[in-house]
């Protein structure tokens, strides 16, 4: 695994090397490795707080994960196999997930289908939630929107197409179901 610090000549000789990651991820960083560690722990920190008084799934498990970092455009791609998307720079893509974390200057356009969606930032286009989408006050989503669960702190905005319920768990309407069977 290569060093972001090392690269082209960069490393301080007189700074020890950080340790290396155990975890199996990928990361696109317009900045330096502190600078990029430094924008996660604050991501992190602001997911915490507003989860400190509800039991959610952890998002911080060991797996795959992509970090598309400030000043990062990530344009016409197709996502697989990745647990935790985190977009702090703009993409523009497609996906099928288990977790996208989306800060507050971070940017999805595209579809993806995520278990777990946590939106800082701004989310455009098709957006199915398998389990729980939660929109932070600074968080704007718009678009095709379907859910099983949702948490909107005071300030998120949500917009467009919006439905409870994914793929075939949405039902149609008892009216309708009591009409077929009378």
């Amino acid at each position: 695994m290569l060093r972001s610090d090392t690269l082209f000549g960069k490393r301080d000789n007189n700074t020890p090397n950080p340790p290396l990651s155990t975890t199996n991820s990928s990361v696109l960083s317009g900045s330096n490795a502190n600078g990029a560690n430094s924008a996660s722990n604050a991501f992190n920190k602001s997911t915490n707080a507003l989860n400190s008084n509800q039991q959610a799934p952890s998002t911080n498990e060991v797996g795959s994960k992509l970090i598309v970092g400030p000043n990062i455009k990530l344009k016409g791609v197709e996502i697989t196999d990745c647990d935790t998307l985190v977009v702090e720079g703009f993409v523009e893509a497609t996906m099928d997930s288990r977790v996208i974390q989306i800060a507050k200057e971070g940017s999805f356009k595209g579809s993806a289908g995520i278990d777990i969606a946590e939106i800082h930032g701004e989310f455009d286009g098709d957006l199915t939630v398998r389990q729980k989408l939660v929109i932070y006050a600074t968080g704007r989503v718009s678009g095709k929107i379907r859910y099983g669960h949702v948490v909107i702190e005071e300030g998120g905005q949500l917009s467009g197409d919006v439905q409870v319920g994914t793929g075939a768990s949405l039902s149609p309407p008892k009216m309708a179901a009591v009409a077929k069977n009378g």
